[in-house]
């Protein structure tokens, strides 16, 4: 046991939490709100620390889970007067660049992929494929709005329309939360709301992140050489692997990599 004698300054402490992987997938381990919500409060409130580390890399995924997360940051970093520093490795896109926002100051590596600020819903159609097996779906509402882009269903262009409403205020609620997060820094000429993304250098340039850096070497420029670092993550239990979890866990894997595919990655 440590002993913390009021006399002796103890060295700072920076304490660091990983957010890897989707946003919002099924599955032990998985990155969501429900999963990361106490170990944000571990990491804000053991040990006063000097502030908290986010190694963020994520593709994205549920805007709901992705803004859950970041209002939950803030609160924190709001209520204890923590300053929050964003470290991303391979990608922060889309939800993973709303966490992102959450900090105050965004540090990336050169070769990291930033932005991709749009939202995306995609699916599969399959009518032609069920007729062409002599198969009827047959279904039956109440409510002419109940079976909404049915995927064994011919499209309707007014379900179409309904859908990209919903898309487009989700972007809405997207760009303000970045404009409310990264404020002046932001290039206001620049097309950073398309969906598109970047290298580091670049976002930058775009006032997207703050600069090149890596975690260690940062903290320990900003809090000097004796900062004391405390990881805060998710487990994935040893069990959680066999049984009724693997199937779960695989497709969960599986729709994982497919997003980080989508960034080259």
């Amino acid at each position: 046991m440590k002993l913390r004698l009021p006399f002796i300054k103890n060295p700072p402490l920076v304490a660091v939490v990983r957010l890897s992987g989707a946003i919002g997938m099924s599955g032990r381990g998985a990155l969501n709100h429900q999963s990361i919500s106490p170990v944000l409060e571990k990491a804000f409130r053991r040990g006063k620390p000097a502030a908290v580390a986010l190694e963020l890399n994520s593709p994205g995924g549920s805007p709901v889970q992705s803004a859950l997360i970041g209002a939950q940051i803030r609160r924190l970093a709001d209520e204890l007067n923590v300053p929050v520093y964003a470290f991303v490795e391979d990608v922060a896109a889309s939800g993973g660049y709303w966490l992102a926002a959450a900090a105050d100051e965004i540090w990336a590596d050169d070769n990291s992929v930033i932005g991709s600020i749009g939202v995306i819903s995609a699916g599969f159609g399959a009518p032609v494929f069920l007729a062409r097996q002599g198969i009827e779906r047959r279904v039956y509402t109440a409510g002419e709005s109940k079976s909404t882009l049915d995927p064994f269903q011919p499209e309707k262009k007014e379900d179409v329309a309904r859908l990209k409403l919903l898309l487009g205020d989700i972007h809405d609620n997207f760009i303000a939360w970045v404009q409310q997060r990264r404020g002046d820094k932001l290039d206001k000429k620049a097309g950073i709301f398309t969906g598109e993304f970047w290298l580091a250098r670049r976002a930058i340039e775009l006032g997207l992140i703050d600069g090149i850096g890596h975690m260690k070497p940062t903290m320990t420029q900003r809090f000097g050489d004796k900062v004391q670092f405390k990881r805060y993550g998710l487990r994935r239990p040893f069990l959680s692997r066999f049984g009724a979890e693997i199937a779960n866990d695989a497709m969960a894997s599986i729709e994982e990599r497919a997003a980080f595919a989508q960034f080259g990655l």
